[in-house]
């Protein structure tokens, strides 16, 4: 087993090669360190085999902890931490706060889970070949390593333990794992970048969030544009959709009630049809709760909880209390959990909260709102986990858990648990957390993240005013942004620089001290690209190998305007895609690095896949080329492979 943990994370690590050069640092790191790749094989092996000690510190290896997401032992005496920077998975006795043993992992841990019985806690470990990492619950030793796909993420059991369900984020499927042989089943195929999971109470239901909506997004398409929440029948593997309402992106959080009949997603409600003037009452972004009836499979009402002059931005990990009286948020961008009755939440009531009439269907009138906030000590809450009359929040920032009583009344004490030494920030850290804190919004509506989530793209389209109006462009994004100028569609920014300090002013609504967008610049500029779930064992297909020669030949000619690394020539070019309002038909030739990720395409997000691009768009391509379909598909391939 040691063996098997460790030679996955030297796979991941060492056999992905990429069409560009890859920083040399990586942008999660505090402090100084030994070599990173060296440093995960050594601390992996060494946990694995019992090297380090219970009070092994994750400073050895010069990294924050980055505790993203957590769970918690029936018997309220144990909760397991997992720490996304540090690749290790805590134990936190409870209620002294005490950490009894520290586990590497085999790859970035996303969620946790136990088994019905709490002997075993099963870990998803993200990485291209990802892992879910199986370990005894009371002594932390490695039990099994099952493979799944890209960066799984949000495991959830059946209430039997008999099968496990494990988001493939970057695949945009589902696998199902029987738990007893290891062995998957199935990959059942979610709407896109499926990233959370739960199951119903009664085992026969099981509900997946879906990140990102999967539409066009061009004036002539008309119809929503909204996330989904995916419905597996655990039986048939079958599936269908419950769709979130029109602008719904974002989406981080899911969790069922406990008594099944209703399901709980967090996300933004993007109102992306108006032009951006203002931040204010909700004019760009609100953050909400949707609601959904699971019976019926259907959504029944979306909820904000934004006041009306002070958003509540960017929610993430949703919980009820042990009683299944009170729901619980985190508030990712602002540092805050926001807490509401559950009778209040199911009544016609909730929908009174409203920052802005007549604009927001979720905002019917201007009314108190029934969400009570409580301040945490931390930074980018992100993770819940229930024990007792406590609830507990993953400090991604902080390295530190909150320590709350999920019933008491806003301004009453909150406590923290230390994972480790206060974390010293690196300017490429400090320009993580301000990129994600909407604090320095005005009244913290939104942050960079909210457009941006993971500094990629909410896949919507924005008509901003420094191109004048009537002309949205589909958001970018910020990968390579920096290396790529100029920025914008019509490169109206001639530098990431220039846009990063225009976006504190004009969509954030602030001015801000110039260190923080030098902070900023600095850790867009260390963002590495993932590699494509379209490589096979790290390296291109024989279809993609097809598709590059044509991708490079003369008589296509695609490299002409995408040559490498970067697959750009930095230049505006007239690709047929104006509309009557643009006020140019020149638009910016974007990186092709994590094209895979960014649907939809071209500037106004007028097609869904690269496949139409090339065969409907005719994007490119001479009229004398004369490509068969296969020739597409291959070209089609390579590209979504870079």
């Amino acid at each position: 087993m040691i063996l098997t943990m460790a030679l996955c994370l030297v796979d991941d690590l060492l056999s992905v090669p990429h069409p560009i050069p890859l920083p040399e640092k990586e942008g999660r790191r505090c402090g100084g360190g030994i070599g990173l790749a060296i440093g995960r094989l050594v601390v992996a092996w060494a946990a694995c085999a019992g090297v380090f000690s219970a009070t092994g510190r994750a400073e050895e290896i010069g990294r924050c902890q980055g505790p993203c997401a957590l769970v918690a032992s029936k018997d309220g005496k144990t909760l397991y931490v997992a720490n996304a920077d540090a690749r290790q998975v805590a134990w936190i006795e409870l209620p002294s706060g005490k950490i009894s043993r520290r586990v590497a992992v085999p790859g970035e841990p996303t969620g946790l889970t136990l088994t019905p019985d709490g002997a075993r806690l099963i870990v998803a470990c993200a990485a291209p070949r990802s892992t879910v990492a199986v370990f005894a619950a009371d002594s932390g030793q490695p039990i099994a390593a099952i493979p799944v796909g890209h960066t799984a993420m949000g495991p959830a059991l059946s209430p039997d333990g008999k099968r496990l369900y494990v988001c493939n984020r970057f695949n945009n499927n589902v696998s199902v794992i029987d738990l007893a042989k290891r062995k998957e089943l199935a990959r059942v195929p979610a709407v896109r970048e499926p990233i959370a999971a739960v199951v119903t109470p009664d085992g026969r239901t099981v509900l997946v969030a879906n990140h990102l909506p999967n539409a066009r997004t061009d004036a002539a398409f008309g119809g929503d544009v909204a996330a989904a929440v995916t419905v597996l029948d655990a039986h048939t593997h079958a599936t269908s959709a419950i769709e979130l309402r029109h602008g719904a992106t974002g989406v981080r959080g899911l969790c069922i009630a406990p008594d099944g009949k209703h399901a709980l997603v967090t996300h933004l409600m993007s109102n992306f049809q108006q032009i951006p003037f203002r931040v204010d009452m909700g004019w760009i972004n609100v953050n909400v709760v949707s609601l959904l009836d699971v019976p019926q499979r259907r959504l029944v009402r979306t909820i904000g909880m934004d006041e009306q002059d002070l958003g509540a931005a960017n929610p993430w990990g949703v919980t009820f209390a042990a009683d299944g009286k009170t729901v619980c948020v985190s508030l990712a961008g602002i540092h805050q959990v926001c807490v509401i009755d559950t009778s209040d939440l199911l009544s016609e009531s909730a929908r009174s909260m409203s920052p802005m009439m007549s604009v927001w269907p979720i905002y019917t009138s201007l009314g108190a709102s029934l969400w009570r906030r409580i301040p945490l000590p931390g930074k980018g809450p992100r993770g819940l986990a229930v024990a007792g009359s406590k609830l507990y929040a993953a400090q991604y920032y902080s390295d530190s858990v909150a320590v709350v009583d999920s019933q008491v009344a806003p301004g009453a004490s909150v406590g923290s648990i230390f994972l480790g030494p206060a974390p010293r920030l690196t300017e490429e850290r400090r320009g993580e957390l301000l990129f994600n804190d909407a604090t320095i919004c005005y009244q913290q509506w939104q942050s960079c993240a909210s457009c941006h989530p993971d500094a990629r793209a909410d896949s919507l389209n924005w008509d901003l005013m420094n191109d004048g109006a009537g002309n949205p462009k589909n958001t970018k994004s910020m990968l390579l942004s920096h290396q790529t100028p100029p920025a914008m569609a019509e490169g109206v920014r001639m530098s990431a620089e220039e846009a990063v300090r225009s976006g504190l002013r004009h969509i954030l609504f602030v001015n801000r001290p110039e260190e923080e967008a030098v902070a900023i610049d600095t850790y867009l500029k260390s963002l590495q690209p993932v590699p494509s779930p379209h490589l096979v064992d790290g390296r291109l297909s024989p279809v993609a190998a097809r598709g590059r020669n044509l991708f490079e030949s003369r008589r296509v000619g695609c490299s002409n305007c995408h040559p490498a690394p970067f697959y750009t020539d930095l230049k505006r070019h007239n690709v047929g895609s104006r509309n009557p309002y643009e006020r140019t038909d020149r638009f910016d030739t974007p990186t092709l690095v994590e094209v895979w990720r960014t649907a939809p395409y071209l500037h106004d997000g007028r097609y869904t896949t690269i496949r139409e691009l090339l065969r409907e768009g005719k994007h490119g391509l001479r009229r004398d080329s004369a490509l068969s379909e296969q020739d597409l598909d291959d070209l089609a391939e390579f590209v979504l492979s870079l």
